[in-house]
């Protein structure tokens, strides 16, 4: 039965009492054929440390934390972020700091690829690369001697934004079907549609002309493999890429709670990630919108004149000047809420 993701007022003490003095953060490297990582890692943390201000730049204000600061007692659960197509994972560091302050470990990598500087229209379909990512990493921070006793590796979440939300989809078994991807792109000429076939890409940091993508040329295989990940306990989906393409049948099967989140509500909800539906059909599903916001809403807080930066160096997407109702703050201040209650439910509570 589909259900409301609401806040959930019983939670609130107990999350209060997890929250950490502090949060602290590391950078791992974590070496794969031909794919290495870069990984972040933030953590609830007692007094100590280096202090730092994570994802900070001239667009978007960072996410305050302390660099190997004292990992807090306790054996902690693990949520694993996905990043958006062409940003990074630093940019979920105003979420990954409140949920580490809730109690638990969050590491994500820099997607290859996909990642801000170096992002293709080749790349962006392969989301087995990326699931790949999120498997490694707990592989490895499961063998590592500095977390393998911090971390419960009986109690792991994902949580994902746009393509981040397809690879955590994907990581908790849903399939994609190519064909269906392919049509759907035939037809709208927008979003991730219009990048596959802009002949632009970014290659060390610097915008290249490429071929337009056939969608159909992907190794279809490949795509439609299924990349379930079965420690993986719970999912968290903001606007999910892919929306269009899922098998029915794959997503029927998922035994996990899988939160929807839509930025924004009814119409002002792109067509692209629309997800109300997919949350209908995984027998554990839940669904939640915010209003006001838009796709960009997920993003950090822009720095003033940032939006006038990012026209000067070419940059399409409205990423500071969407047209969200509400200032980005508020809306973080709700998508936090939404999240953090879903993943203390799922991985400390009924966890325990």
């Amino acid at each position: 039965m589909l259900q409301l993701l609401t806040t959930i007022p019983a939670l609130i003490g107990f999350v209060s009492a997890c929250f950490a003095s502090e949060v602290g953060v590391r950078e791992l490297s974590v070496a794969q054929p031909g794919r290495d990582l870069t990984v972040t890692v933030w953590y609830p943390a007692g007094p100590g440390g280096k202090p730092t201000v994570v994802g900070d730049n001239k667009v978007f204000q960072g996410a305050a934390a302390s660099v190997d600061a004292p990992v807090a007692p306790g054996r902690h659960p693990l949520v694993l972020l996905s990043h958006g197509s062409g940003s990074r994972v630093q940019a979920m560091g105003w979420l990954a700091t409140q949920l580490a302050k809730a109690g638990f470990v969050v590491a994500g990598p820099n997607h290859p690829g996909t990642t801000s500087g170096f992002s293709t229209p080749a790349e962006t379909p392969k989301l087995w690369q990326r699931t790949g990512d999120l498997s490694t990493i707990i592989d490895e921070l499961a063998k590592n001697p500095a977390w393998s006793s911090v971390i419960d590796a009986d109690r792991i979440g994902v949580v994902g934004f746009s393509l981040g939300g397809a690879t955590a989809m994907e990581l908790s078994g849903a399939r994609a079907n190519l064909e269906a991807y392919a049509s759907y792109c035939d037809g709208y000429k927008k979003w991730d549609c219009a990048w596959f076939t802009s002949g632009t890409g970014y290659v060390n940091d610097e915008k290249v002309d490429v071929e337009k993508l056939d969608l159909r040329s992907i190794d279809r295989a490949r795509f439609e493999q299924s990349n379930l990940d079965r420690r993986i306990k719970t999912a968290v989906l903001a606007d999910p890429g892919l929306a269009q393409a899922y098998d029915a049948a794959s997503l029927k099967q998922i035994a996990i709670p899988m939160h929807f989140i839509n930025l924004g509500e009814g119409d002002t909800i792109p067509l692209a990630v629309i997800s109300d539906r997919l949350a209908q059909l995984t027998p554990k599903g839940s669904y939640a919108t915010v209003a006001g916001a838009t796709h960009f809403s997920f993003l950090p807080e822009c720095k003033e004149g940032a939006a006038e930066l990012l026209k000067s160096f070419g940059e399409f997407d409205p990423i500071c000047s969407d047209e969200a109702s509400r200032p980005r703050a508020e809306l973080h201040a709700e998508l936090i809420g939404l999240v953090k209650d879903v993943l203390v439910r799922d991985l400390m509570v009924s966890g325990q």
